[in-house]
């Protein structure tokens, strides 16, 4: 009976067995004071008997604690491979506007500031949609959002092979391609986020090498696809493209872990132990009014400022300065491929030194890229920028999720980033359009390079000054 109860209490209770199981080992191990030493083949017997139940208890432990989610494959990982396929393909087709934005305003004879105004249309679309589309993730889930946008980007880019006058450029692209961009971001960062408590960085990162992927061979290939078949024809296969393999990868997202009947990465013991996962946070009413909330907010317009007027207008400067098309756009593929490096470098570490830190890193290697910029006259100068702003770019990108589930939680985490998202396509709106329009006036891209390099000075300022949220003693807030 005693030997039962002995066992039961062993079972159940996993702390109280180990200290009861090492007295045992103890008094195995040690003479008797009282009674004679025990013969060498019973204390054999003692200690074969001490080491098949330390063997059981230690298994039956490990299973007791192991949660169900380690059981079998974690999903979180396909959530991964889906959002990195989404996303190459999405911003490969979108990183191509610069490749077609020298032929088709050649064929049409448009001014560079009226041409980039449709891109920047539809940074503004994509801005202002984002927030409907954080909201309908953190409502309806990633799959239907994704697979409505990627049959949006499919048709736009279908409809951009046919256009013959301004307008249809900026419905095809402002808004028909913008509102499609609108659930490109937030919707696949946010579900990432709800995935991995630990990691989150990591995995980010992981999703977010995508863009640097796109960016490292999308230039390569509009460039070749125009040189063979035109830039209409080239439209068309884009087109079918992003929408198949979009829509068709937007079949495998799932919103959060529970609908799969597991646990986030990292997730707390309680949460292991059955208990429903916490997503504590701030509501986009009560962020709004935080100072910290705004601050974001401007950073990523910096952000948004300086990385896009490159991406939009590094090849028509290259060109200007005499250098060949396709050597043009392999200036596009050092930035994505230095955005890849950013990605893995930046992404490992964010987690352990914080994704403030990643920024200040980040502000720092875009301001000093764009002042080497201004007065660069070989192609040596523009690989070198571009290759500092695709590093920079890889380490901000893949902080701005967790940055945001830092500071406000994860209750609302979808619409809080995607107002705040906002604040990188309103940047991402103004700075191609800037650009091109001081080219019509001046002939040079220096200024708008200059302007730019302020404004990450700027945005590095305000990382510097980016402090933690104080909240009340009583407001419990999970911060992940």
């Amino acid at each position: 009976m005693s030997t039962s109860l002995s066992m039961s209490v062993i079972i159940n209770k996993p702390s109280f067995s180990f200290l009861l199981l090492h007295m045992t080992g103890y008094l195995i191990t040690q003479p008797n004071p009282v009674r004679q030493p025990t013969s060498i083949q019973s204390r054999s017997f003692f200690k074969l008997g001490y080491a098949i139940i330390k063997r059981f208890v230690m298994i039956h432990q490990n299973v007791q604690q192991a949660p169900d989610n380690k059981q079998r494959f974690f999903y979180g990982y396909i959530i991964v491979v889906a959002a990195f396929c989404i996303m190459v393909l999405i911003y490969s087709a979108y990183y191509a506007f610069g490749v077609f934005f020298k032929p088709v305003l050649t064929d049409f004879g448009w001014t560079r500031a009226l041409t980039s105004g449709a891109f920047s249309l539809s940074m503004i679309v994509n801005g202002l949609l984002a927030i409907v589309m954080g909201g309908l993730t953190d409502r309806f889930g990633p799959r239907v959002v994704l697979t409505l946008c990627g049959f949006l980007l499919g048709l736009g880019y279908l409809l951009m092979s046919q256009i013959g006058a301004v307008w249809q450029l900026y419905l095809f692209y402002g808004v028909i391609i913008g509102t499609g961009m609108g659930g490109s971001w937030v919707p696949i960062l946010s579900t990432v986020a709800r995935w991995f408590t630990q990691r989150r960085g990591m995995m980010s990162g992981i999703v977010l090498t995508s863009t640097g992927v796109a960016a490292l061979i999308a230039p390569q290939v509009a460039n070749q696809l125009i040189t063979v078949y035109g830039w209409r024809q080239s439209y068309i296969i884009l087109g079918i493209a992003v929408l198949l393999i979009v829509v068709l990868s937007a079949q495998f997202l799932r919103r959060d872990p529970a609908q799969m009947r597991q646990v986030p990465y990292g997730a707390s013991k309680e949460s292991e132990q059955g208990f429903k996962p916490r997503t504590e946070g701030f509501s986009l009413k009560k962020a709004m009014y935080i100072k910290q909330f705004w601050q974001i907010f401007a950073m990523l317009f910096c952000f948004g400022f300086s990385f896009i007027l490159i991406m939009v207008h590094i090849v028509p400067h290259a060109t200007e300065m005499g250098i060949s098309a396709s050597s043009a756009a392999s200036i596009l593929s050092v930035v994505g491929g230095l955005i890849i490096a950013g990605r893995i470098v930046f992404g490992s570490i964010a987690d352990r030194i914080g994704n403030r830190q990643m920024f200040i890193m980040g502000f720092i290697l875009m301001s000093a890229a764009l002042f080497w910029l201004v007065p660069s006259r070989e192609a040596l100068g523009l690989y070198v920028s571009a290759g500092l702003i695709g590093f920079a770019t890889g380490g901000m990108g893949a902080s701005e999720s967790p940055l945001v589930a830092k500071f406000f939680g994860l209750s609302s985490h979808g619409l809080i980033y995607g107002v705040l998202t906002l604040g990188f396509t309103s940047g991402a709106a103004i700075g191609p359009l800037l650009a091109g329009y001081i080219f019509d006036l001046t002939g040079s891209y220096q200024l708008a390079f200059l302007i730019s390099a302020f404004l990450a000075v700027f945005g590095f300022g305000l990382t510097l000054l980016l402090k933690p949220i104080k909240t009340k003693p009583r407001q419990k807030l999970e911060i992940t």
